[in-house]
């Protein structure tokens, strides 16, 4: 069956932990997600016009996307109530920032 938009594998791999040491044991969840935007492309963009350092703008891209989806996706259930207005608001002043350059 087929899935309108992308499916992504997202993976995080824990590297240190709070001591600065690495894991024991390794540590990291896999799953897939569905998305109806090209969460790489938007990375893309975060990165060259969002001001962020590249690594902060990969994640606030993809952690949007991936807790927007499932915002969408869930529209029915409260547990995202609290959230809904600002993270409209969020997104609404993100896509009408102008480009920015770093300068640090």
């Amino acid at each position: 069956m087929a899935s309108s938009g992308y499916t992504y594998e997202v993976s995080v791999r824990l590297v240190r932990g709070r001591d600065g040491h690495a894991p024991d044991k390794p540590a990291s969840v896999t799953f897939e997600h569905n998305n109806h935007d090209d969460i790489i492309a938007i990375v893309d963009r975060m990165r060259g016009n969002s001001g962020l350092a590249p690594e902060a703008a990969a994640a606030v891209a993809v952690g949007t996307k991936l807790l927007g989806e499932v915002m969408l996706k869930e529209k029915h259930n409260p547990l995202f109530n609290p959230l809904r207005a600002g993270f409209h608001a969020f997104i609404a002043a993100l896509k009408n920032t102008p480009a920015t350059e770093r300068t640090d």
